[in-house]
């Protein structure tokens, strides 16, 4: 939780004002037992009804000085922790902005959106409390046992036996509970996540039958999180009732007592009422103390959670500025690169070497795991490798400034990504800038011109999040033409046409072909067919590169494309195979005539 107060700096004026207006109003309820004595003491004593209006009147004014002093805390602390949270919200967000994908992949999806909203509600609704009422609860409890001692020596002292008590049972529960809500939290992660997966994978489970299992597992989690948040719960409870014998058995003790010391004539009828008003205060105090203890376990769980991921510090980091450095004729080269995932035992890559020349196509092929999207993501630098170099014009991309390297990089991402806008917003964040003739020429080359023409307003139609409202093959289409209004130096498309008909993906490879010469392109994909114009194709076999070269050269000499090209054009097999005849009979009648 302190590592969290530099969020409060800004607020500082707000978070002393909020607890003095709180001790203020504790001063006027501390005096309202002293008045009421009075009352009996002297105005209802010695029956005088002048005495009793003022003392009256004079309660009321002390009723409506607390009402104001206590909505004037309320309102500072409630300034303070709205902008806290306010601030510690964005400066989380900014912090996961700077993670790699590494980092994200550790931490997880579903985990940081609990952090940013659940787990930072819980700690801004904690310091509200706590600047209310964190306060107030002691001072109240201490007020009266010290008020007690004005009154009456030997009725105070019960006040100060009970009190050490009462703060002993406060903090065994506190010491008990905060790391139980601490699990709490964590399996709300788990159940979370659970949420996540099958909201997202609904079609999915419908489509193997697996409803029932599913929900069977949610439920599983979902009890596992009820009975911790009820054992925590239960725990919790206690604090009410113990609190409540003990102060009971104190409040017998001061009646007895002071019952005795009115009988002696050694205190005033009064002065016991405002012994046992004070008790009955500290009585309403511990009340809210317990609920307060709540709040303030759950906010101090959830605020060390926030902390735990401004702890995780971005394994990657990027120039201020990018080194200046020659051109080379070399878009992309790869230097002996090895990589692996974190956590894992094999590299998903392992000594890759290549060089790419500008305005070169290259495809990349291979089997499903073979680390075909691993590959183009260490280009764009969203891992970086664990030996070896990547090399974008000659120059390590890890001496490229963020804002430079992704101005260089245009990815198309093997799902499609949309955001609920426009379809020109959408289209905007390649290129914000980006005039509608722009816009509709990047339209047309990703052959989805006449999927905006016949939408209602064109480029103003409305996306639903995630494009909802469209089919796949047309959000595939947008996000390629999103990606080519940044006119990049490197495209990357990370099997971006899957989607997509044959028909559909042979024109978008004929549009993108005017683009060589200008970027440089990467197209990874499943089907040989879109990537067989390349001018250099890499084929991978679980992370090692089986082969590089043109088509033609890679059906020569690569077992591996020969396999999965033949896979899909099984017909050419047949042609390759009896030209190899003809070749090995050739050599045959060369050898027998030598």
């Amino acid at each position: 939780m302190r590592s969290l107060a530099v969020y409060l700096k800004n607020y500082k004026k707000e978070s002393i004002l909020a607890p003095f207006f709180k001790f203020l109003e504790v001063i006027f309820d501390l005096l309202v037992p002293v008045v009421i004595a009075r009352i009996i003491d002297i105005g209802i004593a010695g029956n005088d009804r002048s005495f009793i209006l003022q003392n009256f009147f004079l309660l009321i004014l002390m009723a409506a000085a607390g009402l104001t002093v206590s909505i004037t805390a309320q309102y500072f602390a409630a300034k303070a922790s709205v902008g806290f949270a306010a601030q510690l919200r964005q400066a989380v967000f900014d912090h996961v902005q700077k993670f790699s994908y590494a980092e994200l992949d550790q931490i997880g999806t579903p985990t940081l959106i609990t952090r940013l909203t659940n787990d930072i509600n819980q700690v801004q609704n904690g310091l509200n409390m706590g600047l209310r009422l964190l306060l107030r609860s002691p001072f109240i409890v201490l007020g009266s046992m010290i008020m007690a001692f004005t009154i009456n020596l030997r009725c105070a002292l019960i006040f100060a036996a009970a009190i050490p008590f009462l703060f002993l049972v406060v903090f065994v529960i506190m010491y008990l509970s905060i790391p139980l809500f601490r699990k709490v939290q964590g399996r709300l992660d788990r159940v979370t996540a659970l949420t996540r997966e099958n909201l997202t994978g609904i079609r999915v489970i419908r489509a193997f039958c697996r409803e029932k299992e599913a929900v069977k597992e949610f439920d599983d989690c979902n009890q596992e999180l009820t009975r911790l948040n009820e054992f925590v719960g239960k725990l919790s409870a206690l604090l009410n009732p113990v609190t409540y014998v003990l102060i009971n058995i104190a409040t017998v003790i001061l009646i007895s007592t002071a019952g005795i010391q009115v009988n002696m004539g050694s205190m005033q009828q009064g002065q016991a009422v405002a012994l046992y008003n004070y008790m009955a205060q500290m009585i309403v105090e511990l009340i809210k103390l317990a609920s307060l203890i709540i709040t303030l376990n759950k906010a101090a769980a959830c605020a060390d959670r926030v902390a735990d991921v401004l702890a995780v510090a971005p394994s990657m980091h990027y120039k201020e500025k990018t080194a200046a450095a020659d051109k080379t004729g070399c878009a992309v080269s790869f230097e002996h690169v090895t990589f692996s995932y974190p956590d894992t035992g094999a590299p998903s890559l392992s000594d890759i070497c290549f060089s790419v020349r500008q305005g070169q196509s290259v495809g990349i092929i291979g089997s499903t795991g073979s680390g075909k999207s691993t590959l183009v993501n260490l280009i764009a630098r969203f891992y970086d490798a664990t030996s070896g170099s990547v090399l974008i014009d000659g120059q390590n991309v890890q001496n490229f400034s963020r804002s430079d390297l992704r101005r260089k990089i245009g990815v198309v991402p093997q799902k499609a990504a949309l955001f609920k806008g426009t379809i020109r917003d959408n289209l905007k964040w390649g290129n914000d800038t980006a005039s509608d003739e722009e816009i509709w020429q990047a339209l047309s080359m990703a052959q989805a011109k006449e999927v905006v023409e016949q939408k209602e307003g064109q480029l103003d139609h409305m996306i639903e999040q995630n494009g909802k409202n469209l089919s796949g093959g047309q959000r595939q289409r947008l996000t390629i033409a999103r990606a080519l209004v940044k006119q990049p130096e490197i495209l990357i498309l990370d099997d971006s046409a899957s989607a997509l008909d044959f028909a559909t993906d042979a024109a978008l490879r004929k549009s993108l072909s005017i683009l060589n010469g200008k970027t440089t392109s990467f197209l990874v994909s499943q089907r040989a067919s879109s990537i067989r114009q390349c001018d250099l194709i890499l084929v991978l076999d679980d992370g090692c590169l089986a082969g590089k070269g043109t088509h033609q050269e890679l059906v020569n000499t690569c077992e591996t494309y020969r396999e999965i090209f033949f896979s899909q054009f099984p017909e050419e097999r047949i042609s390759y195979e009896h030209s190899q005849t003809q070749i090995s009979a050739s050599e045959k009648d060369k050898e027998v005539t030598l």
